[in-house]
Formats: C-alpha cells, sequence, structure tokens
C-alpha cells in the first residue's frame, strides 16, 4: 500500500528561482505588450474620433452645398415657371381674341353672301355682273381668306399652348424633385449624433445604379429651363404675330368693304339716273302717244270728211249720164267731175296710207311705253335692292378684329 502513494516532484532551488524569474519576465512583458496596446487604442481612437468628426464636418459642409445648389436650381426653375406660366396666360388671352376675331368674321360674311343672293332677285337687263357684284365676290372672298389665316393661327396658338403647358409640366416635375430633395438634405443636414432616429442601414451603403453625375443633374433642369425659355420666346413672336395678323386682317376687310360700299353707291346712283332718263323718255313717249292719237283721230276725221264731196261728185256724174242724145257731152265739167273723183280717191288713199302709218307709229309708241314702263320697274326694283336692302344691310357690318 506505501508503494501506491508517491510524494510529489521536488525542484532544486535554481529551478525554483528560474522559474520565478520567468514568470517575472513574462508578466512584465506581456504589461508592456498590454500598455502599448492601450497607448496605441488611444491613438486610434483620438484619430478615428477626429476623423469621424473631420469627415462629418465635410458630410456637413458638402450637404449644405448641396443644398444651396438644390436651392439655387429651384430659385431658377421657380422663377422660369412664373415666366412661362404668365407667358401661356398671355397666350390663352390671344387665342380667345382669335376666335372672337373668327366670330367677328361670320356677319359681315353672312351679309355678303345675303347682298349677292338678293342681287340675283334683279330682273331683265338689271341681272348684269357689274362692279358691285364683283366687289362682293372679293369680299366674300376676302372674308374668308381672314377667315382661314385666322383659323391656321389658331391652330399654331393651340399647338403652342400645348408645347407650353408641356415646358412647364417638365418645370414643375423638376421642381416637385428639387423640393423633395431638398427637405430630405435639409432634414439630414439636421441629423446628429444624437439624434434619437438615427439608426443602421446597411442596404443603403451604396451608390445606386440609376443615379445620375451632378453635371447630369445640372443639365437635367438646364435643358428644362432651357426648353422652357425656348418656347416662351416662340410664344412671344407668335403674340407679336397675331397682333400683326389681326391688324392686318381688319384692315384688309375694312378696305374691301369699303371698296364694295363705294361700288354700290356708284351703282345706285348710276341706275338712279338710268330711272331719271327713263322716265323723262316714258314722258316724251306718253306726250308723243296723245299727240299720235289726235293725229289719228283727225286723219280719220279727214277721211270721213272726203265720203260728202265724194258722194256729190258721184251723184253728179251719176246724174250727168242721164242727159240725152248730143246732151251727153264730154265737157270740160264731165272731165273735171271725173278728175274730181280720182283727185279724191287719191287723197282718201293717202290719207289711209297715213292712217296705217299713224297706227303702226302709235302701236310703237305704246310697245315703247310698255317696255320703258317695264324697265322703269326694272330699276326700281334694282334700287330697291341694292339702296334698301343691300346697304341698310350693310351698315351693320363692324370691322373690329383688331380692338380684341
Amino acid at each position: 500500500m506505501a508503494k501506491l502513494v508517491s510524494p510529489p516532484p521536488k525542484f532544486t532551488k535554481d529551478e525554483w528561482t528560474v522559474s520565478n524569474l520567468t514568470k517575472y519576465h513574462s508578466a512584465e512583458a506581456e504589461r508592456s505588450r498590454s500598455e502599448r496596446l492601450i497607448a496605441e487604442s488611444q491613438r486610434l481612437m483620438n484619430e478615428t474620433e477626429q476623423t469621424t468628426r473631420r469627415t462629418q464636418r465635410d458630410v456637413n459642409k458638402k450637404l449644405e452645398q448641396r443644398i444651396d445648389d438644390i436651392d439655387f436650381w429651384k430659385s431658377e426653375l421657380d422663377r422660369k415657371l412664373e415666366e412661362i406660366t404668365n407667358e401661356n396666360d398671355t397666350l390663352l388671352e390671344y387665342k380667345t381674341r382669335l376666335e372672337k376675331g373668327i366670330e367677328a368674321c361670320e356677319e359681315p360674311l353672312r351679309i355678303a353672301q345675303t347682298c349677292l343672293a338678293n342681287r340675283q332677285n334683279r330682273a331683265s337687263i338689271d341681272l348684269v355682273h357689274d362692279d358691285v357684284e364683283r366687289e362682293l365676290l372679293k369680299e366674300v372672298e376676302t372674308i374668308q381668306g381672314v377667315m382661314e389665316l385666322l383659323m391656321r393661327t389658331h391652330e399654331q396658338a393651340v399647338e403652342q399652348i400645348r408645347l407650353n403647358r408641356s415646358a412647364k409640366f417638365h418645370l414643375e416635375k423638376d421642381l416637385r424633385d428639387k423640393l423633395s430633395a431638398l427637405n430630405i438634405d435639409d432634414y439630414c443636414s439636421t441629423l446628429t449624433n444624437n439624434t434619437p432616429t438615427i439608426g443602421y442601414a446597411d442596404t443603403a451603403v451604396k451608390i445606386q445604379a440609376n443615379s445620375v453625375t451632378p453635371n447630369d443633374w445640372r443639365s437635367f433642369s438646364d435643358d428644362n429651363i432651357a426648353k422652357a425659355d425656348k418656347q416662351k420666346n416662340l410664344s412671344i413672336q407668335l403674340r407679336s404675330l397675331i397682333d400683326g395678323v389681326l391688324v392686318q386682317t381688319a384692315d384688309d376687310m375694312q378696305k374691301q368693304v369699303d371698296c364694295t360700299n363705294l361700288a354700290f353707291r356708284k351703282r345706285v346712283d348710276e341706275t338712279k339716273l338710268a330711272k331719271s332718263k327713263l322716265e323723262d323718255h316714258l314722258g316724251k313717249v306718253m306726250d308723243e302717244v296723245t299727240s299720235q292719237e289726235k293725229n289719228n283721230a283727225n286723219l280719220r276725221k279727214a277721211i270721213a270728211d272726203k265720203e260728202a264731196p265724194m258722194q256729190v261728185a258721184q251723184t253728179r256724174l251719176g246724174n250727168r249720164e242721164q242727159r240725152p242724145n248730143v246732151e251727153l257731152c264730154r265737157d270740160p265739167a264731165q272731165y273735171r267731175l271725173v278728175s274730181e273723183v280720182g283727185e279724191i280717191s287719191e287723197n282718201v288713199q293717202r290719207l289711209q296710207e297715213l292712217l296705217y302709218a299713224s297706227e303702226a307709229e302709235l302701236k310703237g309708241l305704246r310697245r315703247n311705253q310698255l317696255i320703258l314702263e317695264e324697265d322703269i320697274e326694272v330699276k326700281a326694283n334694282s334700287l330697291h335692292i341694292d339702296e334698301v336692302q343691300c346697304m341698310q344691310l350693310r351698315e351693320g357690318i363692324n370691322i373690329n378684329i383688331k380692338s380684341f
């Protein structure tokens, strides 16, 4: 049993001394390493703290610069948006002016077409293609041309308004994005190490694949501003064109209306003069009819007055045929009686011929009287159409396009 329990090994004094020295050196070395690690850790902590603070200051500065950049472009976009909005509102007013101008052409066109239709009711020889008709046709053509020009200009205005709104839409969208980015960066600039809402967002620590470069970012807004500026300038040019078109078309229409009115006045004067001359001739013809009727009656009376002398002469000749024997003599009385009968017959024949001529002339005068009366009625009808129906109707023409 005694052999089972062995005593612990024993070391020499030197071994004991060496062991202690070894432990002393090991502890000293470990302590030195620990001290160096602590010093290095403190140095690194100080360095990282300074780096972190410096980086945060740099980030804050970059955020402030970014906010300034966004605010600058937001101001530019706001200014350009106000300009394009005001310009588009003004162009909308010009579009309304064009619409009123087109509407204002409808009444003069209706009046001109009505005048043309009314003048188709002129009768007989007065249904002539005169200066009035030519000017009315030119007036219709002018008004229709003006309406077509105004409608084309109206289409240009509508298209420009669409382009202005498109530019305005892109500016507004850019502004909304700028405002959103400004709010985000402004919020980010207020975050500090002590902000309670901060946290980790490992998935956000990256450069997004769909992000753009600062140059692209500036170019995007610059392009939107340039497009808006271009459309604003085009809109201003179009408004200037519209002003010119309204003034020019109003002047063209007024000039043509004045020419047509002048042609009407001249035609009315010509018709009145012609009617007056016809009435003068009608009066003379009627006087001549009266004279010819008297002449006709006198001729008939003259022919009737020859019946008694003829009867006397023939009765004498008849009685003288009853003379007996040698008394039936061809004496001068006999010859003169025969001559008298022939003379009366010849005179009656001549009077008959004049009576036939007088009756023919009377028919001609009455026919001419009828023609003159009909032509006077035609002229009166033409005067009523031109002076009453047309000229009074045309008093309602008011060319006020350029005043819109």
